[in-house]
């Protein structure tokens, strides 16, 4: 009923819980029908049994919906033919008959929010559905509905599974016991595992945890989202700009049409240590590839700006970008507007640029004043792009608009097409996410004796403890697809079925194409021209970049804004915020001794402020600056005054307590 796989890490863990391919949640169905039924097939009201009957060995209570509805004298006989009406269509396809031994009781239940899944109905262990029945699905004759209506796929929840004995596949040659007991037969074993994890191929050779990873990278990952992207306006919108189909699918894939909107693309890994520069998972990667345009991705953000109106006929204006009197711009920052004052489609934007060239009204109180403004009665507010120095951003849509109050809202899409750098982060379907680690020209490359040259390397470092075979026998089945040019499949237990290549005939493949049974090939090294001394595992990955970018992420500060209230540095990156030295921090520091480090940090570095404290009675006074004296305002005396440091932080302590009636007294020493 829920994916095993799909779930978060973290508090949520086990909490948030995700269906399955085939869950069907139902919903409510009318209960007077049902309870007419019930009674015209023998269930028999309460109030008119005996005490003798009520307790009678064999009847059995029905209970409908979680409310008693009377007893049955033949139980088996009576959820048979519930079961039967079901199965031919005259109930509801969702209603569930659950016979409970322990309890002497038949639970009906017709009511919403229940979770279900379709299987096959097996007549003591053989099949109803037949090669004829599969032909005409095939032939587009009969659809799953067909199949329902028949009685040969039944829905049942989660009490009457209990109930069924549920075989993987028909087993034909089994004894008559073992298949007697037989209930259903499952549709097909991927149906285990939800819509994300069904992206992974071969999951069922991967440490389960490995599988829980990708379910939460596989929606970061970057790709299309849906065909009309280009004419949508979210706030902020990442696209890969060449996405890729797998080469190694899967079913799900293709039924839940991944295939068609793919998040990756397929790089070429060659499995090897390669200038120590891809150390704890850190990919090396090819210049070459990156120029070819792999990885790059186009990050599209949208900024709104609102034109207040203030009421009376006043409100804010869009001006004209001023020039001179030759048609050149005042301001340089004007650059991207179009004669209107708003950002022209196609402009370059840079950092500290203007997009939209609002103008607000110096006094909103003039009532009625609206068409008596003059343009020295308004003040430049300008939109201003906060970017990156450096980069080059282009204005792409912009949407002009009104809101429900008829305020003009302006929008404006600011698209940036970025190519990975160092920093980046990439993973494969198998919960091996990494980080560019460097970028390295394709001549130092290593490269086979076909010429081909690896897009990746990857530190085989990651394979023994993660145990991700499937990520193997994805290499070997994409290098088995390439050569002979067909999709292979890795579904979750498809072995069997037929929905999952097994490696024996990958590899006979590979052999059949003049490669090593195993994927690996003879390499060069590209730096000193000599065959490298091992065979190196070489082969297709399907590689998703993810959304977290080093562009986004980059932060350093030296001095820079503060916050009003206790004039230490602001926190964060969007506000140009200091980096914390934390209580762990300052731990660390005094285990060390470096008392000089401690101060500056913590006082220097951050708030210091330099106040006037009386020896005699220990609170802040103040300096005249008149009389060239400290003064103590609880003395009334301007002797025996000291000037100290201390942390804005903690004046702002000591006023705060002094406020509350709490006298913070200082006692000081000669230094």
């Amino acid at each position: 009923m829920l994916c095993p796989c799909d779930t978060p890490e973290g508090e949520a863990c086990g909490l948030t819980k995700n269906l399955a391919l085939l869950t069907h949640v139902t919903t409510d169905q009318e209960e007077g029908p049902l309870m007419n039924l019930c009674k015209s097939l023998g269930v028999e009201d309460l109030t008119l049994l005996s005490g003798e009957e009520i307790h009678a060995p064999g009847s059995f209570l029905v209970m409908f919906n979680g409310l008693i509805l009377g007893k049955h004298r033949k139980p088996q006989t009576f959820a048979n033919a519930m079961r039967e009406l079901r199965r031919s269509g005259k109930i509801g396809e969702f209603v569930s008959i659950f016979v409970n031994e322990k309890q002497h009781c038949i639970h009906i239940a017709s009511d919403g929010g229940r979770v279900c899944r379709p299987l096959i109905i097996a007549d003591k262990g053989i099949s109803r559905v037949k090669e004829c029945h599969m032909k005409e699905l095939r032939d587009g004759i009969r659809s799953f509905d067909d199949f329902l209506r028949d009685g040969l796929i039944e829905y049942l929840d989660v009490n009457e599974e209990n109930n069924a004995l549920i075989a993987l596949y028909e087993h034909v040659d089994q004894d008559d016991v073992e298949r007697s007991s037989i209930t259903h037969i499952e549709i097909e074993p991927l149906s285990i595992l939800g819509v994300v994890s069904g992206l992974i191929p071969y999951p069922h050779h991967n440490q389960s945890p490995r599988n829980t990873y990708q379910c939460a990278m596989g929606k970061q990952a970057m790709g299309n989202i849906a065909y009309n992207q280009l004419f949508r306006a979210d706030s902020l919108l990442y696209l890969l700009v060449y996405a890729q189909r797998p080469l190694l699918t899967t079913k799900t894939i293709e039924l839940v049409g991944y295939d068609k909107l793919g998040a990756g693309q397929n790089a070429t890994v060659a499995v090897m240590g390669y200038s120590g520069y891809d150390i704890e998972d850190a990919i090396v990667m090819n210049k070459s590839s990156l120029d070819r345009g792999f990885g790059r991705c186009i990050a599209m953000k949208k900024y709104t700006v609102m034109e207040e109106n203030y009421g009376d006929g006043v409100s804010d204006r869009i001006a004209k970008p001023q020039r001179d009197k030759d048609g050149v711009l005042l301001r340089q920052n004007m650059r991207a507007l179009d004669e209107d004052g708003i950002a022209a489609p196609g402009q370059i934007i840079r950092n500290h640029d203007v997009y939209v060239n609002k103008q607000s009204p110096k006094n909103v109180d003039r009532r009625g004043a609206g068409a008596l403004l003059k343009d020295t009665d308004y003040k430049d507010s300008p939109a201003i792009y906060k970017g990156v120095d450096g980069e080059t951003t282009v204005v792409d849509r912009v949407m002009l608009c009104s809101d429900r109050n008829e305020k003009l809202s302006i929008k404006c899409i600011i698209r940036h097409t970025r190519r990975p750098e160092v920093g980046d982060k990439f993973s494969s379907r198998h919960g091996q996410k990494g980080v560019c680690g460097t970028i390295v020209q394709q001549e130092d490359f290593p490269f086979s004796e076909r010429g081909i040259c690896p897009d990746l390397i990857m530190n085989p470092h990651g394979f023994p403890s993660r145990m991700t075979i499937g990520k193997m026998i994805e290499l070997i089945g994409g290098k088995a697809g390439l050569s002979c040019g067909r999709f292979h499949y890795g579904s979750a237990f498809g072995e069997p079925s037929g929905n999952a290549d097994k490696v024996e005939d990958i590899s006979n493949t590979l052999i059949k194409h003049g490669f090593s049974y195993n994927g690996k090939d003879f390499l060069y090294s590209g730096i000193l021209g000599h065959p490298l001394e091992a065979y190196i595992f070489m082969g297709p990955i399907y590689y998703q970049k993810l959304k977290h970018m080093v562009l986004d992420k980059m932060h350093a500060r030296a001095s820079g804004p503060r916050v009003l209230l206790t004039r230490q540095p602001t926190e964060g990156r969007s506000r140009d915020g200091g980096l914390r030295l934390g209580e762990m921090e300052r731990d660390c520091l005094i285990a060390y001794g470096a008392s000089m480090l401690i101060f500056e940090r913590l006082l220097l570095s951050s708030d210091p402020y330099q106040v006037q404290v009386c020896r005699k009675c220990g609170l802040l006074g103040y300096y005249n600056y008149k009389l060239k004296t400290s003064y103590c305002s609880m003395c009334k005396k301007g002797e025996n005054m000291a000037k100290m440091r201390l942390p804005y932080a903690c004046k702002l302590l000591f006023q705060e307590l002094q406020a509350m009636n709490v006298v913070p007294r200082l006692k000081l020493t000669e230094g």
